[in-house]
């Protein structure tokens, strides 16, 4: 009686392990290790070529630079700092 029920659960184990296998999922062709063209870089490492950056290195260093841009014209068109000579007014 015990062997027959240990192997009806050996079965049983080997059922539910074709099966899980059956289960996880393959990821066929995505192939995430194929690169095409040469590996990206840092922007640190290779700074006179953008193209070589890792894009979220080139989206960072674009958008800082295009804000610099539009605050350096406002500053410039603006005036930038003005020295306004302010008297202070004492209280009586």
């Amino acid at each position: 009686m015990a062997s027959s029920l240990a192997v009806k659960a050996a079965r049983q184990a080997a059922t539910a392990a074709r099966l899980s296998s059956s289960l996880v999922p393959r990821r066929g062709l995505a192939g995430a290790a194929d690169h095409h063209g040469p590996p990206k870089v840092n922007c640190w490492k290779d700074p006179m070529s953008p193209s070589q950056w890792k894009e979220e290195h080139f989206v960072i260093v674009s958008l800082s630079g295009w804000g610099l841009l539009f605050f350096g014209g406002y500053k410039f068109f603006t005036g930038g700092k003005k020295n306004k000579d302010e008297k202070l007014v004492e209280a009586s």
